[in-house]
């Protein structure tokens, strides 16, 4: 998602609860508040009937940096992020609110490589939570769980996608995009840090070393003397 304005991405926008899908009629809060920050910031989102519009003026409660959305409506679907007074914002994420009978809870934002990944199918018309689920990926099926329940162990970025659920005899969940962010080892981190410091230094060092060479060299030109002929008019 390319939002409206450029800014410098320093936050992490939360939703409560942590999922992307809810049922029409729930509740959602989206935070975003940084401990210790003065910053001003505001819930923005993009939807079919919103386009850069901020939490309170056309939609949703605001109180501070939260914004509360009492009944949720498949209108309000759509991409939300968080923006401050001083031109920071957070990543987007989106929320999917549908008017059907089943919904796949999955993370909202990113995960990281290496995590243990809880799908869990959920449905409106049964509180039970023993449902018998079958679990896609791309369109593909991929586990079935007799709880509701599918973990996906040590995710990968081969495990990123659009997943759904289906619940016999309740129906099927809208698609969710799950985001694998990959992270480096601090190890690394600091070895890249180690190759590239001194390789940066180099070529500062090399571009100094021509910059002084061309000054030189343009000052001696400048310097130089002109040699005149003595040679008079009709001498041979």
């Amino acid at each position: 998602m390319e939002l409206a304005t450029l800014c410098v991405f320093v936050a992490s926008v939360r939703v409560v609860p942590n999922r992307s899908q809810f049922f029409q009629y729930e509740t959602v809060s989206l935070d975003c508040g940084e401990p210790g920050n003065s910053s001003e910031w505001r819930v923005k989102r993009k939807t079919s009937a919103d386009i850069n519009k901020e939490c309170s003026i056309a939609w949703g409660k605001r109180n501070g940096s939260q914004c509360l959305i009492d009944d949720l409506y498949q209108s309000d679907s759509g991409v939300y992020w968080c923006e401050s007074g001083d031109g920071e914002c957070s990543d987007a994420v989106n929320i999917t609110v549908t008017g059907g009978s089943v919904i796949l809870e999955s993370p909202v934002v990113p995960v990281r490589e290496g995590d243990a990944v809880t799908l869990r199918c959920t449905s409106r018309a049964t509180s039970s939570a023993n449902l018998a689920a079958d679990f896609y990926k791309d369109g593909l099926l991929i586990g079935r769980s007799s709880t509701g329940d599918l973990t996906l162990r040590n995710v990968c970025e081969a495990d990123q996608g659009f997943y759904k659920c289906n619940i016999t005899g309740a129906g099927e969940s809208p698609d969710s995009w799950l985001a694998v962010r990959a992270e480096q080892p601090e190890s690394v981190r600091s070895s890249l840090a180690n190759i590239l410091l001194p390789v940066v230094g180099a070529c500062l060092s090399l571009a100094s070393l021509m910059l002084l060479c061309l000054w030189r060299s343009h000052k001696e030109t400048d310097t130089e003397p002109t040699l005149y002929s003595t040679i008079k008019p009709g001498a041979t």
